[in-house]
């Protein structure tokens, strides 16, 4: 599993950007780690559409330049204390978004466009403090103004599913936003708790839910790979373990303590 996990993280090279997916989507844990050890820096990370304990250990091992988010928080056991400090000292840049953009950015690169637009951001202050974000006067009507979000590009997906197949293909079920992921970046890596033998595209019970081989680059076994966070269908989320996380990453010495453990099997 090791030797898998760090042929697919030596995909990953400085400057790229990374698309990550929100917590109960399938994050995949069992990267973060050889990510660190890879050393890779200057990344920009891209939450899809926020950001929790992998963004918050990647931007405490000094790994971040940007972080595109409409938030980074633990959920119930608090805010992302090494986001938090590294805003704080102005080590990362951060692109301020809305949950609604970021889908309309990556949906914009999976149909091959420019820009998507949209309404509900109009008057924000979000709107106002990004440059990269555009109001136009709609070419078909009068008075009646449209914002613009460029195009999602991400360099590199990165996920954990339960399941892929010997082809490739894995089953995402109603993760949808693992597809959006997918269908916008150029490569697209994924773990995964087992591979079986049949086709999931063959499966009329799997197939709806499957991502085809087309759009995924690499597949890794990780058994619990989600961890501490849970992974649906298989395993609930370790609140105990995120909040002794929280508590210890306030301080970069407790960071670097909690980093130094190795991960329970």
């Amino acid at each position: 599993m090791a030797d898998q996990l760090h042929s697919m993280v030596a995909r990953i090279r400085s400057g790229m950007s990374v698309a990550l997916p929100v917590d109960y989507a399938g994050v995949s844990m069992a990267m973060t780690r050889p990510l660190i050890d890879h050393g890779a820096g200057e990344l920009h990370l891209i939450c899809v559409p926020t950001g929790g304990l992998q963004v918050d250990q990647l931007i405490g091992a000094r790994l971040v330049r940007k972080v595109e988010t409409s938030a980074v928080s633990l959920g119930e056991a608090g805010g992302a204390p090494r986001f938090n400090q590294a805003v704080r000292e102005g080590r990362i840049d951060v692109l301020d978004a809305t949950c609604p953009a970021i889908h309309a950015g990556l949906m914009a690169a999976q149909k091959g466009v420019p820009f998507m637009p949209m309404r509900g951001l109009i008057g924000s202050d979000v709107l106002a403090n990004r440059a990269d974000w555009q109001l136009i006067d709609n070419p078909f009507g009068k008075d009646d103004p449209i914002a613009l979000i460029p195009a999602i590009r991400p360099d590199v997906a990165i996920f954990h599913a339960p399941v892929a197949d010997r082809q490739g293909n894995v089953w995402i079920g109603r993760r949808r936003e693992l597809a959006a992921m997918a269908y916008a970046a150029t490569e697209t890596l994924v773990t995964v708790e087992r591979v079986v033998e049949h086709s999931l595209l063959a499966d009329e019970t799997t197939a709806a839910g499957t991502l085809p081989a087309l759009y995924v680059t690499a597949v890794a076994i990780a058994p619990r790979g989600a961890w501490p966070y849970g992974l649906w269908g298989e395993y609930p989320t370790d609140t105990a373990e995120l909040s002794r996380y929280a508590a210890a990453a306030r301080t970069d010495q407790g960071f670097a303590e909690y980093m130094a453990y190795e991960v329970p099997a």
